[in-house]
């Protein structure tokens, strides 16, 4: 199995739209890893996760072949993480794609709201047959194409919303894509016990300060990593990635990679492509 991750920020990207903090300006000086676009990341070239407003320029420096791909899980409605109006540009006469899958998008219920509005504004007279929305709800695995078992779980983020986290399972290994959350909730726990995580990726929106209870810093990474050592959910040979970082963190990349050296952690870049 393999991850790409195709944007790194948090929700205001970094260098951040109209900021001029010394983090913005650093980034924009240094460019390199340490340009960061909305959170988003494609496994296998197959699934997707997360649809934001900087899919388009994924697609354009990522070499992404979008149009192949079959399903899209979407982790929460905020819109760093879900614009649907890109949708609508995947019928005609926006997009000439004969013979084309059909999109799924999976979502929970504020995701299916924002989907069911954005489609009252469709125009195409092909699109309705080339997209599909299916509402998942926490612990109950859904079948994808292509042979992947996805679970739901609850995530710790926005108290309005039911957002998700999702395990992801094929040919005996497994991927957690634990973001957008604070610290999981017991009944998460309880799921992940005793099934072995061959990588799994954290939010680290406030890079060395704590939170807990909307996004992860540093401190709360550490703690996660070890509470999946002890339930049985991770061992030596677990991938360990930090991802989704704001501005607000402060650090650049290379200076990340540094706090976390003795940590084990991997720190994501955009396009960074991690295999286990």
């Amino acid at each position: 199995m393999e991850i790409k991750y195709l944007g790194t920020a948090a929700a205001e990207g970094w260098p951040a739209v109209f900021c001029t903090c010394e983090a913005c300006k650093r980034a924009r000086k240094l460019g390199g890893k340490n340009i960061r676009t909305r959170s988003q990341a494609v496994v296998d070239n197959t699934v997707l996760i997360d649809l934001p407003p900087d899919t388009y320029l994924h697609v354009l420096r990522k070499g992404m072949e979008i149009d192949t791909i079959e399903s899209v899980l979407i982790t929460h409605s905020h819109q760093d993480h879900f614009y649907p109006m890109e949708l609508l540009m995947r019928g005609e006469p926006y997009a000439h794609r004969p013979g084309a899958p059909v999109l799924t998008v999976y979502g929970n219920d504020k995701v299916e709201a924002a989907y069911r509005l954005a489609m009252e504004m469709n125009d195409s007279p092909t699109l309705h047959a080339q997209l599909d929305f299916k509402r998942v709800r926490p612990f109950e695995p859904v079948g994808l194409p292509g042979g992947y078992v996805v679970t739901p779980l609850a995530a710790n983020h926005a108290k309005d919303e039911n957002c998700l986290v999702y395990l992801l399972e094929k040919d005996g290994k497994r991927l957690f894509y634990g973001h957008d959350s604070g610290n999981y909730p017991e009944e998460t726990w309880d799921y992940l016990r005793g099934k072995m995580i061959g990588l799994a990726s954290f939010d680290c929106t406030n890079i060395e300060a704590p939170d807990g209870n909307y996004h992860m810093g540093l401190p709360d990474n550490r703690h996660v990593k070890a509470r999946m050592i002890r339930e049985g959910c991770a061992g030596e040979n677990t991938v360990f990635v930090i991802n989704h970082f704001s501005h607000n963190g402060k650090l650049m990349h290379e200076e990340i990679v540094d706090c976390v050296r003795e940590d084990g952690f991997v720190v994501a870049y955009d396009g960074m492509t991690v295999g286990f």
